[in-house]
């Protein structure tokens, strides 16, 4: 297309010098919480040293509701509202953005916030493989009437090097293993305290140590689209959660949370921190 209108983030091909906007990108962070994300720019800078962390950042989607994009040097930090159709919509705009921008070698890490299935509240977890409900590792679109189905594998060396992160920050405890993605935040995730709920206790605690046993250890509902995009357009990729709660004990969740919160950030802020010398030129946003 001679002009490509990314719509949903207010940026197009002939409004927009993208190259020069953001062609440097070498790190994509994204998260549901416009709040959250324009907290881990300012959280990047600071650990980077590359400005200062009292600054204000502008949106750069700021003609638009629906998104917030936020950048500092090579680090860029996107929200993509809550749930599988949101996120795959930004997705699709912020794949076209870095191919117009010309980015090569980008790593792209979602940071956000799960229910954990018997492991204690703060525990991160880091996604091994994105499964569905039914604990099986793909993800489902229909397309033209016809159910595709894709791959929802991660980078594993990627998720490794995480780990050690963790292990040398030595913060908080840290996992990897599968992740559920759920398209509802109540009865989907087996939740009692709904507007409806058409099952027991028993059978919500049947169903989630089901789910332990096939290897998950926390429930969210953006990890198998974010999977399968960045795998379908051969994006470096991984899936970064806290656990806000263990679902074995209960299904409510408290305003307490916000120091839980901020380990996702606080571990990909070190990742990147460790891995800036992989970043050609790094100096010049120092």
């Amino acid at each position: 297309m001679k002009d490509d209108s990314l719509y949903h983030f207010s940026l197009g091909t002939t409004t927009h010098d993208l190259p020069a906007m953001f062609g440097d990108v070498k790190f994509v962070c994204v998260g549901g919480s416009p709040r959250r994300m324009k907290s881990f720019i300012k959280h990047i800078a600071a650990e980077l040293s590359m400005e200062d962390a009292k600054s204000e950042y502008p949106n750069i989607c700021a003609g638009t509701d629906r998104f917030v994009m936020y950048k500092t040097g090579p680090v860029l930090s996107v929200s993509h509202g809550m749930g599988v159709p949101s996120t795959g919509i930004m997705l699709n705009e912020l794949i076209k953005l870095l191919h117009h921008a010309q980015c090569t070698d980008v790593t792209i890490i979602r940071i956000g916030t799960s229910g954990g299935i018997g492991l204690a509240p703060g525990t991160v977890v880091i996604t091994k493989q994105a499964v569905d409900a039914t604990f099986l590792p793909k993800f489902e679109q229909v397309i033209l009437g016809k159910t595709v189905v894709r791959n929802t594998d991660l980078d594993q060396s990627l998720a490794e090097e995480l780990l050690q992160c963790s292990k040398e920050l030595n913060q908080f405890e840290t996992v990897i293993g599968n992740t559920m993605c759920t398209l509802d935040f109540y009865e989907g995730q087996a939740r009692l305290d709904g507007a409806f709920c058409s099952y027991t206790e028993k059978d919500k605690q049947d169903y989630l140590k089901k789910a332990n046993e096939a290897g998950v250890c926390n429930i969210e509902m953006e990890s198998s689209v974010f999977a399968a995009m960045c795998k379908l357009s051969g994006l470096r990729a991984a899936v970064v959660c806290v656990t806000l709660l263990d679902r074995l004990k209960g299904d409510q969740l408290s305003s307490s949370h916000e120091v839980l919160q901020q380990r996702p950030q606080i571990l990909v802020g070190s990742y990147i921190k460790k891995n800036k010398s992989k970043v050609c030129s790094w100096d010049q946003w120092l």
